[in-house]
């Protein structure tokens, strides 16, 4: 690999957003256009031919669009796909802020504590106490105070080029959730390697002054794996990539480099060892819990020449050349090896 200048940040080019919502044209033409939340996914990209993908994928239809101020014409698409299906690349790939905008930009950035533009403490809990999120649910006030921003990047890994799409929610409720997920599974990967992941639009209910509103919050849940896979370290990328490969849940897991199970078990003096070193594997996330990976099943077949090298001589009637009676050995069967039924010679 050539060299990097080490002062620089490495990211993955933005191919392009996934959105919750859409506007449509006002009937007062002097307004602004009208926010409508979204049931499905909206698709948006500089590039047209990532919009049709998408389009091919999830439904809908592609159209130009003009996002709201000065930016320049995108393509979108409002798609028919209530979830997606996406990988959270390495590194931390959720960044989040309160944050409050103007027609000259981003006029408060804050991280709850100290305001950064400013510098001073949190200018909405000054002015509007503890409960001041809850002020974006009233047309007439949202714009008084920040909206809890969370900027989450993913892979799509079905998408044409290589690079992340940005999901953005405003959502406080979906702020929260987001932030618990990512962080727990970043405590389990340590920032490494790729996380296969189910991106939902959920509808939430919240009743309160007598009032009751219906609203979408953005869900990520892992895909594919248990949260013990999740959180016993990195994932092999083929695994990440499809993780419910033949719709069973074959983990593709790489074994930590230094360790020849294989050897290992070879090694070994019976079946039992080897069932031990295979219960070491699973530990350290090198098999698949249900032993329906290629490692669990080589094991499985050495432990089986384990039996038949160890397997009870038969009993002679007389001594041998040196004047030996061949004791009979009785196996209690308690030491037999547990192994997943799904590694199991002639299970399906």
């Amino acid at each position: 690999m050539g060299s990097r200048i080490r002062t620089a940040q490495k990211q993955a080019r933005e191919l392009g957003r996934l959105r919750t919502g859409y506007s449509v044209p006002n009937q007062d033409p002097k307004k602004r256009p009208r926010p409508v939340k979204s049931k499905t996914w909206v698709v948006s990209s500089h590039a047209e031919h990532y919009v049709k993908a998408a389009a091919a994928a999830m439904g809908g239809n592609v159209e130009r669009w003009q996002p709201q101020g000065n930016g320049a014409p995108q393509f979108r698409v409002i798609t028919e796909a209530e979830q997606i299906e996406a990988v959270l690349p390495p590194g931390d790939p959720l960044s989040q802020a309160n944050e409050m905008w103007n027609k000259g930009g981003c006029v408060r950035r804050c991280d709850g504590e100290t305001e950064q533009i400013s510098r001073h403490p949190c200018l909405c809990l000054a002015e509007h106490g503890p409960e001041w999120h809850q002020l974006r649910q009233d047309l007439y006030t949202k714009d008084k105070v920040c909206a809890a921003t969370s900027r989450l990047n993913v892979i799509l890994p079905d998408m044409p080029d290589m690079g992340v799409w940005r999901v953005e929610t405003h959502s406080w409720y979906a702020a929260n959730e987001l932030a618990g997920t990512v962080d727990m599974v970043l405590s389990g990967t340590g920032g490494k390697g790729l996380v296969p992941v189910t991106l939902r639009i959920e509808p939430r209910t919240r009743v309160a002054g007598g009032q009751t509103k219906h609203f979408p919050v953005v869900v990520v849940e892992i895909r594919g794996v248990t949260p013990r896979q999740a959180l016993s370290g990195p994932l092999s990328s083929a695994f990440a990539l499809d993780p419910t490969a033949g719709g069973h849940a074959v983990a593709a897991i790489e074994a930590p480099k230094g360790r020849d199970w294989i050897a290992d078990a070879r090694g070994s003096l019976t079946s039992d060892d080897v069932r031990d070193l295979w219960m070491e594997a699973q530990r350290a996330g090198a098999v698949h819990p249900k032993g329906t990976d290629q490692l669990s099943k080589d094991l499985m077949a050495i432990a089986a020449e384990k039996d038949a090298e160890n397997a009870t001589p038969a009993i002679s009637e007389g001594p041998d050349e040196e004047g030996v009676y061949v004791a009979e050995v009785v196996d209690d069967g308690e030491h037999e090896p547990v192994w997943p039924v799904a590694a199991q010679p002639g299970s399906k």
